[in-house]
């Protein structure tokens, strides 16, 4: 009995220390790269100031990040309160997530533009990117890829949606088509996919349509998760309620958006090092 106990101890101490990162080196084509030290820094803004249903999602938004990096493998802060970070703070962060707001001051907006120009990234969901005749920041559109918020349908519902660019490292391991959970999903006119400098990696599909039940949406272009090449950036339609970190297809694409834009920064891919 003792010499059963015994076995099982000795195996684990010399896996251990046998394992990438302990004193041991690993084999020069061991399939993982384990980090020795966060790989990056990320800054999530939310806001408690918003549509119940758009903080109900930036709270589950915010434990989904935290959840991400489980070991420690990057820095991960959260604030609710964006005017603390002037640009020479904000360039510190290798990516801005934005789950249920984006800058209002102009001290602020000023501060992510210039972080923006200068190669910071942003990943940004669902009312992030809204913009309508009040919002008064000509840069936001411009960074959007042109889009004006047009329509959207209610209540929120589950849609189709369709990958665009099968081979796009954001969509290359989703199904070509799948339902996504129930959001309130905007239309953008124009739609961006008429920028040349857009790429749109997925859409609601028209099988969709109509779309609504006391607002129907009938027709149209509809991109739901798009990038504008000039920048390090990704926009994601979905984030309106409770439901959206429900389904493992949806997560990953969010996964898959965090780690793509973090991988094109001007220092480097961080999963490389």
């Amino acid at each position: 009995m003792k010499t059963f106990l015994l076995k099982p101890m000795i195996a684990f101490f010399v896996l251990s220390h046998a394992l990438p990162g302990t004193n041991a080196q690993a084999p020069a084509n061991y399939p993982a790269n384990y980090a020795s030290a966060p790989r990056f820094k990320a800054l999530v803004y939310y806001t408690h100031h918003a549509e119940k249903a758009h903080v109900d999602f930036a709270l589950q938004g915010v434990e989904f990040f935290k959840r991400l990096n489980y070991g420690n493998g990057f820095i991960l802060e959260t604030t609710t309160d964006f005017s603390h970070y002037p640009y020479e703070k904000l360039k510190e962060y290798d990516i801005v997530v934005m789950l249920d707001g984006y800058p209002n001051t102009t001290n602020e907006r000023e501060a992510f533009e210039q972080y923006m120009e200068n190669g910071g990234g942003w990943m940004g969901f669902h009312v992030s990117a809204y913009n309508d005749k009040n919002t008064n920041w000509p840069w936001l559109l411009q960074f959007l890829g042109g889009g004006v918020f047009y329509c959207n349908n209610w209540p929120p519902q589950p849609v189709l949606v369709e990958v665009d660019n099968p081979s796009h490292p954001v969509t290359k391991n989703l199904p070509a088509s799948f339902v996504v959970p129930e959001s309130e999903w905007y239309q953008w006119n124009p739609s961006p996919r008429e920028n040349k400098d857009v790429e749109v990696l997925l859409s609601l599909s028209p099988k969709n349509y109509p779309l609504g039940i006391k607002d129907v949406v009938s027709f149209g272009d509809f991109p739901l998760v798009w990038t504008n090449k000039n920048y390090r950036m990704i926009y994601l339609n979905m984030g309106h309620g409770d439901d959206e970190f429900t389904d493992a297809t949806q997560k990953l694409l969010f996964v898959n958006a965090f780690r793509w834009a973090l991988s094109k920064s001007p220092n480097g891919d961080p999963f490389k090092k």
